[in-house]
């Protein structure tokens, strides 16, 4: 049984397309988000609560929009949604290369978080209807790495290109579009089997836009990617001015890169025995540990440790998580489940960052990064005691 299972094509064509198109649709995000502190404060003398303000609006919005995209997922095509949100997240991106003001900067990047926080639920939900069912868990394992190199490769990308090009924003906006248009083409040629056009005739209740027995999981990753949202918005901003490093921010989230493909190559193996619990744990104590180290040493020793051991925490501990939503939900509320933790992960970033921003301005970076790690330990003592046990409970696969 298990070698008839493994024989299963696991990176099968349209695995690797919504895979790369999911890491394009990201990489083009991701290759901005640690610059535009940097380009809000020179471009406009935004302070950094202004700035908090100004960024917070994009996933906030993409937050509101993620419980409405699962349902349209679970019941309308799902390749349609796909494209038409991936459509309009590419267009977008011209908001940010006509903006001329603060004002309407903040506008386009609000509205950007919208088709952003459908796409991604879309892309996921595809990903999953593509995977051979023997291989979904190891499979969903693999597919968070395509977020995470992105997340990682993206920042390292923009900091090395800006450089390059003489601190010039707008041609960074450009390849960024580029890359946007890039995974659009790719998730149109994407085929999936006919499904019918037959939305829900049940009453509409709240678990058709958010899995209500994951709610303990997605308490436990709103107080992960709070954490996250702090380190990763001014990370960039944080070197330079106290630690003196202008160049070094590539190398953090290189080094941030490795521990996310170390720890996908190493967890793989846990994912395909179903032991979801153990790499849970894993990376919930691991980043606990690194966003200690990065509060704890203002230091490059500090700076550079903390993003290995985050990124090896991560890496284990987002997917793990993503297997606990869709293991506790059925199989027509797969859009509901994806939707369910991108919408706690938005949350904790959105409020992140918006909080980070204030304790910095009013209370000085250290208290903002102590802050992370508080609420990350938090997190993580809440897994431990309610959410590792529950999960064990209820799971359905």
């Amino acid at each position: 049984m298990r070698r008839r299972n493994m024989s299963e094509k696991l990176w099968n064509s349209n695995y690797l397309k919504i895979w790369t198109g999911n890491f394009l649709l990201n990489f083009s995000f991701t290759l901005i988000v640690p610059l535009l502190p940097l380009y809000l404060s020179e471009t406009f003398g935004a302070g950094n609560d202004t700035i908090g303000m100004a960024l917070a609006g994009y996933t906030l919005m993409a937050l509101v929009i993620r419980p409405f995209s699962g349902y349209i997922v679970d019941n309308y095509p799902r390749k349609t949604v796909l494209i038409v949100c991936n459509f309009l997240f590419f267009l977008l991106f011209f908001g940010y290369i006509v903006a001329g003001s603060l004002t309407m900067f903040t506008i386009f990047r609000t509205l950007h978080g919208a088709p952003f926080g459908s796409t991604t639920v879309a892309a996921s939900t595809v990903a999953i209807d593509v995977l051979p069912s023997s291989r979904r868990t190891e499979g969903i394992g693999y597919y968070g790495l395509s977020n995470n190199l992105a997340t990682a490769l993206g920042p390292v990308l923009a900091v090395y290109l800006l450089q390059a090009l003489d601190g010039n924003f707008q041609t960074l906006f450009w390849i960024s579009t580029a890359f946007s248009f890039a995974g659009l083409i790719l998730d149109s040629t994407i085929s999936l089997p006919s499904r019918e056009f037959r939305p829900d005739k049940q009453v509409i209740s709240l678990d058709r836009f958010f899995l209500l027995k994951g709610w303990r999981e997605a308490l436990s990753m709103i107080c992960f990617s709070f954490s996250y949202g702090v380190i990763s918005t001014y990370v960039a901003i944080y070197g330079k001015e106290e630690l003196g490093i202008t160049g070094g921010t590539g190398i953090f989230f290189t080094l941030f890169a490795v521990g996310l493909i170390l720890s996908r190559l190493t967890g793989a193996r846990a994912l395909r025995e179903n032991r979801v619990t153990y790499n849970a744990s894993l990376g919930t104590v691991a980043a606990a540990c690194g966003y200690l180290i990065f509060a704890a040493l203002h230091n490059p020793v500090g700076y550079y440790a903390s993003a290995f051991i985050i990124g090896l925490g991560n890496g284990h501990m987002y997917p793990a998580f993503q297997n606990m939503f869709i293991n506790l939900a059925e199989n027509n509320q797969r859009g509901t489940a994806n939707s369910s933790i991108l919408t706690a992960w938005d949350a904790g970033v959105g409020l992140g960052v918006l909080s980070g921003g204030m304790f910095s301005e009013h209370f000085g970076y250290h208290s903002a990064f102590w802050a992370a790690f508080i609420v990350n330990a938090a997190g993580m003592v809440w897994y431990f005691l309610h959410v590792r046990g529950h999960f064990e409970r209820n799971k359905l696969r």
